[in-house]
């Protein structure tokens, strides 16, 4: 016969059993673009979000890297914080990578996709915390088919808006609209319209009238400069830069 007071012990000690399998090690990956920064879905709330999923999860966080201000359209040699993850990740220091989004790797669904299939060769998988069903260590054709799908719609949509802001330029433009760049000589910019500069129209109207008088371009940075003119960047004036002032004026 059993006897129940044994029984019940032998069962909390398998209770109280810990687990003694080591955690992973996870280094996570942030990242905003210029405009991100604008729209407030800033570094912060990417970071305390991986923390969370990582103390959620029981991985062991090695470290949080990052890059701000960075699109992720641009090659790993402009993004050092993914540049330095991922070699991190391929010494052997961490087990997987742990990004807010998917889409913090790459705006571009082709280059998202040889980063998780580089990084499930070496079998260090990707943990996304918006999107916990994703699954980037598995050969399941559904969730791989869904991961796809999800990066596809992304780009897309991305593209499309995109399409939207550069059409809208151009009808700016054509409408006599400032859409960026640098102003010309005699204007600057003043947020999203151009005005006129009072110093530098002074200096349009010095140019023009010794072009017109049948002055060279070489001598006229001469006038400029013997009259105490400065032009924006240069130490001094150039007949380029003269030649150019002409161009756009006339």
């Amino acid at each position: 016969m059993n006897d129940p007071e044994v029984a019940d012990q032998a069962r909390k000690r398998t209770v109280q059993k810990t687990d003694t399998r080591p955690r992973l090690r996870a280094i996570g990956y942030i990242r905003v673009s210029t405009d991100e920064q604008v729209q407030g879905n800033g570094l912060q709330v990417q970071d305390q979000a991986v923390r969370r999923y990582c103390t959620a999860n029981n991985l062991k966080l090695i470290e949080v890297t990052g890059d701000e201000g960075i699109s992720g359209s641009n090659g790993l040699d402009a993004r050092i914080g993914l540049a330095s993850a991922l070699a991190r990740l391929e010494a052997g220091e961490a087990d997987c990578l742990v990004v807010y989004r998917l889409d913090r790797l790459a705006r571009d669904f082709v280059l998202q996709e040889l980063l998780v299939n580089r990084l499930r060769e070496r079998g260090k998988p990707i943990r996304s915390v918006m999107e916990p069903d994703i699954e980037t260590d598995t050969d399941d054709p559904t969730k791989v088919l869904i991961r796809q799908i999800i990066g596809a719609i992304g780009q897309y949509e991305r593209a499309l808006i995109r399409g939207r802001m550069q059409a809208g330029k151009l009808i700016k433009a054509a409408r006599g609209g400032y859409v960026g760049g640098q102003p010309g000589y005699g204007q600057q910019a003043d947020e999203t319209e151009l005005v006129d500069d009072p110093a530098e129209s002074q200096i349009v109207q010095i140019v023009l009238a010794m072009r017109s008088a049948g002055a060279s371009y070489r001598k006229i940075c001469v006038a400029l400069t013997n009259d105490g003119y400065r032009p924006r960047r240069a130490s001094k004036w150039h007949p380029m830069v003269v030649r150019s002032i002409v161009e756009r004026h006339t």
